[in-house]
């Protein structure tokens, strides 16, 4: 049976706030980090239907991370990526075999929400810490793609990570991540009344049924700064 993305992000999200700890939960050393990011970017959508890292572009930005105790974080980025796709290898057929291909450079402002598996701090290991942790993430973000028919519009990131305490202050991870929009004209870079890859069966898409997605796989160093007085709220 065919699921839906869409379904499938809504379970995502309600299985991460379903994880909320019920318990009294101390804190990282460090409230903030700030760092860096690098890797690469694909696009699925009516080019590209079931394929990951198919035409492969670059992608890089910076993060910030609020990081509230050893499960929970909140994250804030920036990034700017490539992205490309070409119906000729997109395992549909479209009417009277037309054929497009598109690229964009797309810039992207976000906040998601982290849960860490593990308590995550090189210290405090009375407390069952780890200096390593997997984590799920989901939250909202805002894109901007540039061509002649440019794309503005909202987005939700959702996905997973895992990162490593290289020192006292340094962290270092890989995620991978997948953006859903909400518009089917993302792969559609030219104003045009002729058939494109909007609606290319001519049947309009609704605001939760389109088929337009991008992702990234990034590596990340960051660096925590502004110490707490006390690890243990409350103390």
């Amino acid at each position: 049976m065919k699921i839906e993305r869409s379904v499938v992000v809504s379970l995502f999200i309600t299985g991460l706030f379903l994880m909320v700890p019920i318990t009294n939960i101390c804190a990282q050393e460090y409230k903030y980090e700030i760092g860096g990011a690098a890797g690469t970017s694909f696009y699925m959508g009516d080019a590209n239907r079931t394929k990951f890292y198919l035409h492969p572009g670059i992608s890089g930005g910076l993060l910030f991370r609020y990081n509230i105790n050893f499960l929970w974080s909140i994250k804030s980025d920036i990034f700017v990526a490539n992205v490309s796709g070409k119906s000729d290898n997109s395992d549909n057929i479209f009417p009277f075999a037309q054929q497009a291909s598109f690229q964009r450079t797309l810039a992207e402002l976000g906040t998601q929400v982290e849960f860490n598996f593990f308590p995550y701090s090189d210290k405090y290991a009375y407390l069952g810490t780890k200096p390593y942790t997997p984590y799920l993430f989901t939250g909202v973000g805002v894109t901007y793609a540039t061509g002649d028919k440019t794309f503005t519009g909202a987005n939700i990131p959702f996905g997973m990570g895992f990162k490593y305490k290289l020192k006292n202050r340094m962290n270092i991870g890989i995620e991978f991540s997948m953006r859903k929009l909400f518009g089917d004209d993302f792969d559609v870079t030219e104003k045009t009344t002729g058939w494109n890859l909007d609606s290319p069966y001519g049947i309009k898409s609704s605001f939760l049924k389109n088929r337009d997605w991008y992702s990234f796989t990034i590596i990340f160093l960051t660096w925590e700064f502004s110490m707490r007085e006390d690890p243990c709220h409350g103390n």
